[in-house]
């Protein structure tokens, strides 16, 4: 049985993971500039080593509301966190809650997507990982975009 390796993060009190291969790096949070007319989701971008990238809200993206965070969690950047991905041949940093760990899986501890869950609009959740009572949403980063939004990414 193969075992695969996932940067897990938080957005509010859900965890998430997604394939380390995909993950360049984790950094501390820091206020990205801000860029005008660019969809909701995108907080601006950011400087990284002389390479303009977006950066990405998944709380935003995935349409969470900051209600689900309570008291002086809803008003801290202390544990946010920076998490940058290579897509395809792009970078992209994703604004995240915490990222806490690199967590060690073996394919038979990742279910499918459950029906409820897998429409159209949620084709970038792979599936469920489970460890222990944990339960580990997985994303594939790949289909995070639509072409429309992809091409919206390419011109900031």
């Amino acid at each position: 049985m193969a075992e695969l390796q996932f940067v897990v993060f938080k957005l509010g009190k859900e965890e998430y993971g997604v394939n380390i291969m995909q993950v360049q790096e984790i950094g501390h949070y820091a206020e990205p500039a801000r860029v005008p007319n660019t969809p909701e989701f995108v907080e601006g971008i950011m400087n990284l080593r002389d390479n303009v990238i977006p950066v990405i809200s998944l709380r935003k993206r995935f349409n969470i509301p900051e209600e689900n965070l309570n008291g002086p969690e809803r008003d801290s950047n202390e544990n946010r966190r920076t998490i940058i991905i290579n897509l395809g041949d792009r970078q992209i940093a994703f604004i995240v809650d915490d990222a806490s760990e690199v967590l060690t899986l073996d394919e038979a501890s990742i279910q499918e997507t459950p029906d409820i869950i897998a429409g159209v609009d949620r084709k970038y959740i792979s599936g469920i990982g489970k460890k222990g009572n944990r339960l580990i949403i997985m994303l594939d980063l790949n289909f995070l975009f639509d072409e429309q939004e992809q091409a919206q990414l390419e011109a900031i």
